[in-house]
């Protein structure tokens, strides 16, 4: 291997075993150097920060009465059970629905329970729609709802009845 430096001409040649390996290696590191950005998937944008948020100050106790009556040898058996329904008051009005993909059902004793809008942590969450499981034969469910009051927003809990 011979290198060479010729003052008269001022240029330093070096024989080309040793600059194609030192070329392509200094071309690899570079293209090993890129890479593709990560990509994030956003269904919707959140909705806006609350202006005025409004919370019931003992908000009066809700209830929700399911009555069912079963037939019995020795007669007639009618039941009757109140459960205590969760709302809330919001100054801001809920978002618009989102579109929803229905998955497939898993079984046929499943009902789908369809996504809404929640209030959480001083904010608007959604919740998405999923299938579930009655917890009693004819069960129905009664699915979360907002409702305008006194200029604001009270919701009411899904529940089944």
């Amino acid at each position: 291997m011979k290198i060479t430096w010729s003052a008269s001409q001022k240029i330093f040649r070096a024989p080309l075993c040793i600059l194609i390996p030192a070329l392509c290696g200094a071309l690899g590191l570079l293209v090993g150097c890129a890479s593709e950005p990560e990509s994030h998937m956003v269904s919707a944008p959140p909705p806006p920060p609350p202006t005025r948020v409004v919370m019931a100050a003992p908000a009066p106790m809700m209830t929700q009465t399911t009555q069912t009556t079963q037939n019995t040898p020795s007669g007639t058996v009618v039941t009757t059970q109140t459960t205590p329904v969760n709302s809330y008051i919001v100054a801001q009005a809920p978002p618009a629905m989102q579109a929803e993909v229905v998955i497939a059902q898993p079984s046929s004793s499943h009902v789908w329970i369809a996504g809404y809008w929640t209030w959480r942590n001083s904010q608007y969450e959604w919740m998405a729609g999923h299938w579930e499981v009655p917890p009693y034969a004819n069960a129905k469910w009664s699915s979360p709802h907002w409702e305008t009051e006194s200029g604001a927003y009270r919701f009411y809990e899904g529940a089944w009845i």
